[in-house]
């Protein structure tokens, strides 16, 4: 073999690897997503609990309450600016 074929080769190996490892990290990272999106299902995950009697939902990702009829009316701007407003937070905590 001469030169010129052994760094031909060499190169194709390098290049090999680094697609291998670029293909690993992304791979990680589209794992990390879904998992942090799923949870593990446990019942203390639990997302909104409906109250009937005191007229009231709570959210608890939010650590907020909110009325039980004007959410079963439709009308749910006040929990939809509140899961944006913690998602943003979040999101800004996960940059710095």
């Amino acid at each position: 073999r001469s030169q010129k074929q052994n760094r031909e080769k060499a190169m194709q190996l390098l290049r090999t690897k680094l697609y291998d490892m670029e293909l690993q990290k992304q791979q990680k990272e589209i794992y990390e997503k879904r998992k942090m999106q799923v949870g593990t299902g446990d019942r203390s995950e639990k997302i909104r609990t409906y109250n009937y009697k005191d007229n009231r939902v709570t959210d608890h990702r939010l650590n907020q309450n909110f009325t039980l009829d004007t959410a079963l009316e439709g009308h749910l701007e006040p929990v939809v600016e509140a899961c944006i407003a913690e998602d943003q937070k979040q999101r800004l905590q996960t940059l710095v």
